[in-house]
Parts: structure tokens; sequence; C-alpha cells
């Protein structure tokens, strides 16, 4: 198939023309995707080195499916162009170019995940000393610290990446760098400033003029720093940049959406291509979702998602239960009904929740009803102490110089990390060149003394004596032992691990597949089973049913009233564009879900508003429903919906 085979309009345009920089603003659902496949295809077909094309996508299924999609047209050479994300370009350029080792860096990544804006698992040991090592607040401060750091400090649009201005970042980051590097690991995050850094500073570097052709998508959703290194490595070459700054959501890792919007303003000489006819939605659906983005552009009287003509009408329900375990049950029959008497499969419904809580009442209630259905949190694999430990234990039983593992093990359980016992160990292996392996085994055979290390000692002897137990076990042993069948709070780990065992030959090869699973999860684009996940995780994602349960306000949208009022209106617009994204992954049908009361408890532990005394306490809809304007349904009782048969 030729590149231009029933190719049309702004799409063609896209494919075609070799103007640069090229931006293309694409709403969701427009079809952008496919016109960047067509524009790579012309480009081989037109005899471009494949090896000097770089297609940046933000996740890997979008980087394999360019290939997949290329193939099937039978576009020659399109298995050897650069396809993949942002940080795994990086990260093959470090190691390529030596960065890494002539830095002393070493790429042993810090496997973490947030809750309620605090890292957490192998980052909070490094938290709890970097909260002891100076003025930097708490936990949550100096988390927000490190999203700056990995963003090279560039918060926002009118900063230059590069190093910290301010006197108490500075003082963060050597302390921060030094616990890195005492422990032999990286941040995930730190890939990309050190690669713009590296970039920037050696202009000899070949990787400056390795590519031809720069494709980035996603632009919106890079920081600034990412940003600047787009530049830096399409500055010899054609670039084009493709995004919506309507599907800006990742503002808590300073994305910066302004860089697309403005790019004319800072790339002289950009041609603009323009995609905003949706051919994803339904019109309804369409309808209301451009009523409620255009609330953050006021004063703007043009659509900013048009229907395309011919579409199908599709569905569009509103509706609210009593209580949050009414709406749990409801959605269920929902799914149920959907599955029996409409013959929609499982894999055709997507349910998104703004907290995994919400969505495990959910797929509980699924589940008992017989469909398959399997919820995809990325924090929810290490969330739970066993899950943890078993994960360290994995980590040292692989190498037991594994010092953010023997960190963590260590810390573990102790009111304060064990931060101060931790500390006279970390101070007599920078003095004496020992490993805290080296000197816990030391300590724990008594040729070493130390003050106040009892605790620790204790907790090595623990950790020794179950490493010894599982050497020379065969990989279920090590499975069934560390994560038993009967643990729930293992589930996700264990089922990770079973289907990684027939690909592996040693205990090193199932940590592998346990940590990339864990630090880089993909929400799947397909498959026999209801997905569950937040709305966040939904980039990306079609699905011709979704649901998304839990529309109350203060989680749709979420409020942080610690930040000042500017700040809040800024996080009041992305939440809004977070809505707009979530609304449009469907093809038919879409169900808009809130519930009036939640338990005390249960409001507490999600992070919602709670007014007034008693228990339960009341909510209310979010106001985002509002915003959808008059095409919209009216809000109705979930129960008579479902007596009316969800119709």
């Amino acid at each position: 198939m030729g590149w231009n085979d029933a190719l049309t309009g702004t799409a063609f345009n896209i494919a075609a023309t070799n103007e640069s920089p090229l931006r293309v603003m694409a709403g969701p659902g427009t079809g952008k995707s496919f016109a960047i496949k067509r524009r790579i295809a012309r480009l081989l077909e037109e005899g471009a080195d494949p090896s000097l094309i770089l297609a940046v996508t933000f996740t890997r299924n979008a980087a394999a499916s360019v290939v997949d999609d290329l193939n099937n047209l039978d576009i020659k050479g399109c298995e050897d162009i650069v396809a993949g994300t942002l940080h795994g370009f990086c990260f093959g350029l470090l190691s390529g170019e030596e960065v890494l080792a002539l830095s002393g860096r070493v790429p042993r990544p810090v496997v973490t995940f947030t809750t309620k804006q605090v890292l957490q698992f192998e980052a909070s040991p490094m938290l709890a000393d970097l909260v002891a090592a100076g003025a930097f607040g708490g936990k949550r401060d100096c988390s927000k610290r490190i999203r700056a750091f990995e963003a090279a400090w560039a918060r926002l649009k009118s900063e230059d990446p590069g190093w910290p201005a301010d006197p108490v970042d500075a003082q963060f980051q050597t302390a921060l760098l030094n616990w890195l590097l005492f422990h032999r690991a990286m941040l995930i995050g730190e890939l990309v400033p050190q690669a713009y850094r590296y970039l920037r500073d050696n202009p000899a570097c070949d990787a400056l003029s390795s590519f031809d052709h720069l494709i980035v998508d996603e632009y919106q959703d890079l920081n600034r720093a990412e940003q600047d290194l787009i530049d830096l490595l399409g500055g010899n070459g054609q670039t084009a940049i493709v995004g919506d700054i309507d599907q800006s959501i990742y503002r808590f890792r300073h994305a910066n959406p302004e860089g697309i919007a403005g790019y004319g303003e800072t790339h002289p000489d950009t041609h603009d291509e323009n995609l905003d006819e949706c051919r994803r939605c339904p019109i309804r659906v369409v309808t209301i979702a451009d009523h409620l983005i255009r609330r953050n552009h006021l004063g703007q009287n043009q659509p900013r998602l048009r229907p395309r003509p011919g579409n199908a009408d599709g569905e569009v329900h509103i509706v609210q239960w009593p209580s949050i375990d009414d709406e749990a049950q409801g959605i269920a029959d929902y799914v149920s009904w959907l599955v029996t008497e409409r013959d929609v499969e499982p894999g055709e419904i997507l349910i998104l929740t703004p907290r995994r809580l919400i969505g495990y009442r959910i797929r509980d209630r699924i589940a008992t009803a017989g469909v398959l259905v399997h919820s995809f949190y990325h924090e929810e694999a290490l969330e739970e102490d066993d899950a943890q430990r078993a994960f360290a234990a994995l980590s040292l039983l692989v190498d037991n110089e594994d010092r953010v593992a023997l960190r963590w093990w260590l810390g573990h359980g102790g009111s304060t990390e064990r931060v101060g016992p931790y500390r006279r160990l970390r101070e007599h292996c920078e003095q004496s060149g020992a490993s805290p392996w080296e000197a816990m085994t030391a300590l724990a055979s008594g040729q070493l003394q130390l003050s106040n290390t009892g605790t620790l000692v204790e907790k090595f002897r623990e950790l020794t004596q179950l490493l010894d137990s599982l050497r020379d076990q065969d990989l279920q042993t090590v499975v069934n032992t560390l994560l038993p069948r009967d643990l729930d709070a293992c589930r996700v780990l264990r089922e990770a691990a079973l289907l990684a065992l027939e690909q592996c030959e040693d205990v090193s090869d199932l940590f592998d597949a346990l940590r990339t699973t864990v630090t880089q999860p993909e929400m799947p684009e397909e498959g026999d089973f209801v997905r569950i996940m937040s709305l966040h995780k939904s980039k990306g994602l079609t699905s011709r049913v979704v649901v998304i349960a839990g529309c109350i306000r203060g989680l749709i949208p979420f409020q942080n009233f610690d930040e000042t009022p500017a700040e809040q209106v800024q996080v009041l617009l992305e939440q809004r564009r977070l809505f707009y994204v979530a609304i449009t992954r469907c093809t038919e049908i879409l169900v808009l879900s809130s519930a009036l009361r939640l338990q005390r408890n249960f409001a507490f532990k999600i992070g919602t508003q709670i007014q007034g005394a008693g228990d339960p306490v009341r909510a209310m809809t979010s106001q985002f429903i509002a915003d959808l304007g008059p095409q919209a349904p009216q809000p109705r009782l979930g129960a008579e919906w479902c007596q009316a048969g969800y119709v």
C-alpha cells in the first residue's frame, strides 16, 4: 500500500509536507497516529534511511504499534526506525556513550510509586535520610523537590533547565546525589536531565547529528527539560511535534503544555496543521466533551472538538447511587447485563475511577458476577508490606550488594526508617570503604562494633536466614515462599511472577521480569477482560463502553487546599482536561456515575472532602457534570436507570 492511499485533507498534509518544524494540534480520536504513521511511510518510500528516523512516543506500546502498523502496510525498512519512549532513548544514549560509567552512576532504578504526593517503597527510606540531612521539609516536601530535580529544576515555563537556582534546592540536590551515588542507584526520572546536560555540554557528540527526521508524540506532556532535549536532537534535521494542550494531564511532573501552545513563537517558520474532527467518539460524547473543555478557554467561541459527520449518536448516561457500595454493585450489574444481554465482550468495557479503592470494590463485585475483570493501578503490585518484603528479598537473593534493597530492609518497620542507626552504618562504610552488606556481616558476627545498631543487626539476621532458605531452590519454590498463593497482599506480584516463569532460566531473570512489570507498567490495549484503572492510565486507550465511577466533588476534580489560590486554579484546569481525556475514550457508550454518601472512614482513605458530622458522610456529584452543557442527559437515580433497562 502506498503512503497516500485513501489519504485526504489534513491527514494528507501532515504526511506530505516537508515544512520544518511542523506542529500538529490533534484532539482526541482525530486520527493523529494514522497521520504520523503515513508520514513515516512516505519518508521510507522516498528513500529515507530508517535508522535516521526517531519517533518518540509516550509509551512502549505506542512505539511497538508504530512499527507493527507500518509492517502491515508492507513498508520496507520500518523495523529499523528508532521508535520508543524518551526515557528509553536517553537510557540507550547514556549507556552507549559511556556517560553513566564516566560519571560514576549505576543504572539501578529506585522502585517507587506515589501515594498522597509522597514517594513510597524504596524511596521511603531515601526520603527519611534526606529529611534528616537538612532543612528540606518533610517527606512530601522532599518528594516535590525530587520531581523538580527530575525536571532539571525547571518548575515553570519561564525557568530554563539546568542547575537549581535556590540555595536550599542546591543543598537538596547535593544530598540527593550523594545518597544515590552511595547506594549505586538512579531515579528513573534522572535519565532525561542527564541526557540533556550531556548533549548540551558536549557539542561534538555524534547523537546531536544522528537523525534526519524527528517525530514527537504527546509533546504537551513533556516538561521543559524534555522539550529542550528534543530541540537538541532535532537541530540538524526535520522536526514534527504532535500534541494537544487540552490533553495535558501531567502537571505533577512539571509538564509544560505552554511549550506546544507557544511553539511557533520560539521556533520560527513553524508550519501548523490542526486535527479537530473526532473519528472515535459518537456525536453525543463529542458534543459534551467540547462543551466541557471550552470552559478552559472562556471567551473563545470556536469548537475545540467537532463530531465526524456520519458517526452514530451514541449513548450517554449520568447516574447517581445512594452509597459507594450501591454504586459498585450497580456498575457490576450493568456490566453483567452488557455481557449477557447486549453481547458486549468484557474486553470492550473500560472502567475508570479516581481512586483505586473505588476500583477495587467495583472489580470484586464484577468478579463475583462471574465476568472476567482485572484492575491496573501502578502502585497495587507493591502497595502492601508483604509484597514489598518479597520484592526486596528477591532483589537481595539476586545480588546481596544491592544497597537500595538492603537500605529498605534494614529500615522497614521502624517508625523513622531507623535513620540514626543507618547513618552510623553509612558513615562507617564511607570511612572504611566497606559495603553495607560487608559491614552488616561483620556486625552480625561480632567482628565490628557500632553503637546503637542492634536493631539493624536483628533485621539483617532475619534477612540472611530467609536468603539461606531460598538459595538453590527451584523458581517455583522461590515464588511460593515469597509470594504465597493464599496471601492476597502479594496477589498481583504473584500473578506477574507466574506469567514470567516459563521465560526465566534463573532467579535473576525472574527478578528482572518483575522489576520491569512494576517500573514500566503498560496498560493493555485489548484483552478478554473488563479493565479497571485510573483516569490518567486511560490516555491512549479506546473502548466500546467507558464507565467513569466516583464522579464526586473532591475526587473529580481533586482539590488540594494546601496550595495557593493561583495553583488551585491551574489544578482545576488540568483536572478538567483529565476528565475530557477520560470521556473521549469511548466509541459507543459513556456512563458517568457518582454516589451521594460515603462511609466516613472510606472517605478519609480516598482523600475526599468531608463536611459535617455523622457517618456516613454526604457527598455531591462533580461540578464537571454541569460543565457538560445542555446536550448532556439529566442525572438519574441508579435504581431507576436499572429498572428502565439501562436506557
